[in-house]
């Protein structure tokens, strides 16, 4: 097949949406409810987006099961759970709001869980004082993301879900579009926009074991934004979710969900012992997050592991019947994928990166970024969850931040009177393209892909030293002089190659972000575990901000309100009696 490029096709819009999951749907439909001419792109199925992945739950202090929960209990918990490095700001935000997203949701039709008598129905989730998570049974983002598509198909919202962008067009410090091209039939395609949101997701498929699936999160959001001129904040700060499946290998990251210790699911290691009496004694299995993984990761790291590197998760004395109501996701899982029945046999788990706490830098009050016109959303922005994530956090934040952010996209385009589209800008997308597409390079962007995730898992897993750090650092630059020579070979299948090519420079560029941050955060706080700095560094109670030339700057954060500061610092009952896990 000829690697000359095609005709590009041109595309204009008022407001240009990245990403057309959860975030990006709640943007586009805000911008189509106040008449914003709006086009929302993506690089897989619109219908089997990252969200629809999400089980558990979405939070608001509704008070519908528990009448004393308020908004400021709920930020309390998240600025606490963040270990004290979530923006107080958009901690506020989230969380007065959260509330208003669960009627959104509720207004167009969205299959809450509910009471005999009506009101939405509440569970807890690990680490919030009250019920407050709503949910759909075990398919709550699935669910959202039907609700969100129907909604933006009643508002007639255009979304194309083949193209991949590979850069934002920015002159004079503003955005005028992006260039991309069809992952079908390879067309490059600009697209001239007034502004652009990005929800484009995180960067946690650059780690071996990933619950994020093949060609998705490879870092994208991180290296649009940081290309543009915004900064990238806490790039070190990923949340390993403690149970992953070992097998089969291009399985291997996918989730057993923490519903399977909420229900009374053990953990034990090689030696049978039920180990995380050493961890949290109080709470066991149902400790939070973070801590579940550390304690995995060590029973293994410790020569405790199973011989595929794993420990045991065990629901197999639970009664068949409990396993098959409250679990039936998981059942099936295991069944289709290992051929492991799990009302009789445990199974085999072991930490795995799944969300990106970090991302661009955005502003409090709209989740601007500080590039004119660029915004960023959902996973891809930064400041809710620190360094730990409470679970249902993400899905609330994607409906407060995707209707806010649409607003102010929407009066920013309003506002503008004058653009200025660069040629140039244009060109140095065009030339790269060009660069990739020529066959002469001789390196296979998987091939390296391969190598990154290697270079992550041993280098900046769970648990991180500055001498690994550094040569993580050292190995990672062989790998981007290797880049240097990487050739995409699309063939009649299509352009599938050529978007791994752009995969790969993303994940180089989040690489380098997340080891040089890891490398200057010299304390051990929440995901962030640093076996050379054990300890908690209060002069260190702020945000990691990285660019591509100026590396990282650390920049502290301001206090949080007293609406929720003092019952932040308040010690909270550690009682998990019905609690389920994040």
């Amino acid at each position: 097949m000829s690697t000359t490029l095609h005709a590009e096709r041109q595309l204009t819009t008022s407001v240009l949406v990245i990403g057309t999951g959860g975030a990006g749907l709640r943007a586009a439909i805000e911008l189509a409810e106040r008449g914003i001419d709006v086009l929302a792109v993506g690089k897989r199925r619109k219908h089997d987006a990252h969200t629809t992945l999400a089980a558990g739950g979405i939070n608001a202090a509704l008070s519908t099961m528990d009448p004393e929960d308020s908004w400021q209990q709920h930020a309390a918990d998240t600025l606490r759970e963040s270990y004290f490095l979530a923006d107080p700001g958009i901690v506020e935000v989230v969380t007065r709001n959260a509330a208003r997203g669960i009627e959104d949701l509720e207004r167009w039709g969205m299959p809450f869980a509910r009471e005999e008598d009506g009101r939405i129905s509440q569970r807890f989730f690990g680490a919030h004082t009250y019920r407050r998570t709503a949910y759909a049974g075990d398919y709550t983002g699935l669910e959202i993301q039907r609700t969100l598509l129907r909604r933006a198909a009643e508002l007639d919202v255009p979304i194309i879900d083949t193209i991949y962008v590979t850069r934002l067009l920015v002159a004079d410090g503003q955005v005028f579009g992006a260039y991309g091209f069809d992952v079908v039939d390879g067309t490059p395609v600009i697209i001239h926009a007034d502004a652009v949101i990005i929800a484009a997701g995180g960067h946690n498929r650059i780690w071996r074991y990933t619950s994020s699936r093949r060609d998705e999160n490879t870092g994208d959001s991180f290296r649009l934004a940081a290309l543009a001129g915004a900064r990238i904040r806490d790039a070190e700060l990923v949340q390993f979710h403690p149970s992953g499946i070992l097998e089969p290998v291009e399985m291997a990251g996918t989730l057993v969900s923490e519903a399977a210790r909420g229900e009374g699911g053990i953990l034990t290691n090689a030696q049978g012992e039920r180990f995380m009496a050493r961890y949290d004694a109080e709470r066991m299995e149902l400790s939070t997050r973070d801590r579940v993984a550390l304690a995995n990761y060590t029973e293994i790291a410790e020569g405790r592991g199973t011989a595929n590197g794993g420990v045991w998760l065990d629901v197999s004395h639970l009664p068949r019947e409990t396993i098959m109501a409250k679990l039936p996701r998981l059942y099936r899982t295991m069944i289709d994928l290992q051929m492991v029945d799990i009302t009789e046999q445990p199974m085999e788990v072991a930490p795995t990166a799944h969300y990106s706490m970090g991302g661009v830098w955005v502003d409090a009050a709209d989740h601007s970024t500080g590039v004119d016109g660029l915004y960023a959303i959902g996973e891809a922005s930064s400041g809710l969850h620190g360094a730990n994530r409470l679970g249902g956090n993400s899905l609330i934040e994607l409906m407060v931040y995707g209707r806010i952010t649409g607003e102010a996209a929407a009066e920013y385009a309003r506002s503008r009177t004058r653009i200025h589209r660069s040629t140039e800008a244009v060109a140095e997308a065009r030339e790269e393209m060009t660069r990739l597409l020529d066959p002469t390079g001789g390196e296979s962007a998987r091939v390296l892909q391969r190598a990154i995730r290697d270079i992550m898992t041993e280098h900046a897993g769970v648990v991180r030293t500055e001498g690994s750090l550094r040569e993580g650092l050292r190995r990672l630059a062989e790998v981007e002089e290797r880049a240097s020579h990487v050739s995409a070979h699309p063939d009649i299948a299509g352009y599938d190659d050529l978007a791994h090519a752009y995969d790969l420079l993303g994940s180089l560029l989040a690489a380098r972000a997340t080891l040089e941050c890891a490398v200057e955060r010299r304390e051990t706080r929440g995901c962030h575990n640093r076996a050379d700095f054990p300890d908690t560094d209060p002069a260190l109670q702020g945000n990691m901000v990285w660019t591509p030339v100026g590396g990282v700057v650390f920049e502290a954060l301001p206090e949080a309100p007293d609406s929720f500061r003092e019952l932040a610092l308040a010690q909270t009952s550690s009682d998990v009696a019905g609690k389920l896990v994040e």
